[in-house]
């Protein structure tokens, strides 16, 4: 019997959606909505009753007969309280409620994936979930504690993207998740690296505390940020930027296109090759970094997202870390695939999905 899986990933102008008929992509459209409308709203929360529309008549105009749907599946938002880990969350009141919180969830376009879902839950009568958001992880509490009281440290990765190619290249070799101990490496306009200690995601680094990427600045000497930051030049809203959107590559060398830098490397650009390699370089430190923390001896690196495709950027990686363990190239995402992956899994049963607990006293 095959099964129909309602994808929606919402952006920040934008709602990818998609259906999937078990692993085949029956279809898939970019909804674009328009940005001066969207600024309208006072919170992203607020634009679920407007997107969810725009997404019905998408379907409609394909013809899909959305009685058969047998379940939605929604890109993760970036929950903050309580921690959650990797794995799908049944789209309820409390999550919903979390989803909308500014003290519970960061304000991101991944946020409306749960919202928008949760209307076409009550209209068709079939469950949604929240899938491998990015901020889900099994932290054990010693990766939490970092060198300031008034925080700790959670995890913020590519988790969609990161553990889909992890279940991928264990079925691959014939193997489960729990079997291996794999490091992955996304790469693409904010690079994470992830842990993955026998299918658990033990540990992340994300890409404001070591490495830096195509548009994300990485970790910095302390010391001489917080002087940036003080010096008068930049408002906090200037130094978010520096941190994500003008960063890395963007910063150094006015583009995030990694085509674009490697023609211009190919042209003779030393300049550009310098700053790619120190990117590559960077990263090399964050994989080493969590190959350590497994304690294990580690099955495979994985390089995956859009970045992974750069024969330059590859190269330099897996001539530093082949030692480590073995490197599998994995190039470009595939967060549609994965979230309809995650949906007949949990439709066949052979995934169970949990259910999302406000905080303790927390009033709705």
């Amino acid at each position: 019997m095959s099964h129909k899986v309602l994808v929606i990933n919402p952006g920040s102008t934008s709602t990818k959606i998609a259906v999937y008929e078990d692993d085949k992509q029956v279809f898939q459209k970019n909804v674009e909505h328009d940005a001066a409308k969207i600024a309208e709203f006072p919170t992203i929360a607020a634009q679920a009753p407007y997107r969810a529309p725009f997404v019905e008549k998408a379907l409609e105009e394909q013809g899909i007969d959305l009685s058969t749907i047998d379940c939605i599946m929604c890109r993760g938002g970036m929950i903050i309280e309580p921690p959650i880990t990797s794995g799908a969350y049944v789209v309820d009141d409390d999550l919903c409620t979390a989803l909308a919180s500014e003290d519970l969830c960061m304000a991101h376009g991944s946020l409306l994936g749960g919202l928008i879902g949760r209307e076409f839950s009550d209209k068709l009568g079939k469950p949604a979930y929240i899938y491998d958001a990015v901020t889900s992880g099994s932290l054990p509490p010693i990766a939490k504690i970092c060198g300031y009281t008034e925080f700790q440290r959670g995890s913020t990765a590519h988790v969609l993207n990161g553990r889909a190619q992890t279940i991928k290249y264990a079925e691959s070799i014939g193997k489960k998740p729990e079997d291996l101990n794999v490091v992955v490496c996304h790469m693409g306009g904010g690079c994470s690296v992830m842990a993955f200690k026998h299918g658990e995601l033990v540990d992340t680094i994300g890409d404001d505390e070591l490495h830096m990427s195509a548009e994300r600045a990485g970790g910095a000497q302390l010391v001489k940020f917080v002087k940036l930051c003080f010096s008068g030049k930049y408002t906090e809203k200037e130094v978010q930027k520096l941190v994500r959107g003008k960063g890395g590559l963007m910063a150094h060398l006015g583009t995030s296109n990694g085509k674009e830098i490697e023609e211009r490397i190919e042209k003779g650009d030393t300049h550009a090759k310098e700053v790619l390699d120190a990117m590559s370089y960077t990263l090399c430190k964050s994989i080493g970094a969590l190959v350590a923390i497994i304690g294990e001896k580690i099955d495979a690196i994985i390089l995956t997202g859009g970045l992974a495709y750069s024969k330059h950027v590859s190269e330099f990686i897996t001539n530093k870390v082949s030692f480590l363990a073995h490197v599998e190239n994995m190039a470009g995402e595939s967060e549609m695939e994965a979230l309809a992956a995650g949906g007949i899994r949990l439709i066949e049963g052979t995934e169970k999905a949990k259910n999302y607990k406000l905080p303790a006293g927390y009033k709705k």
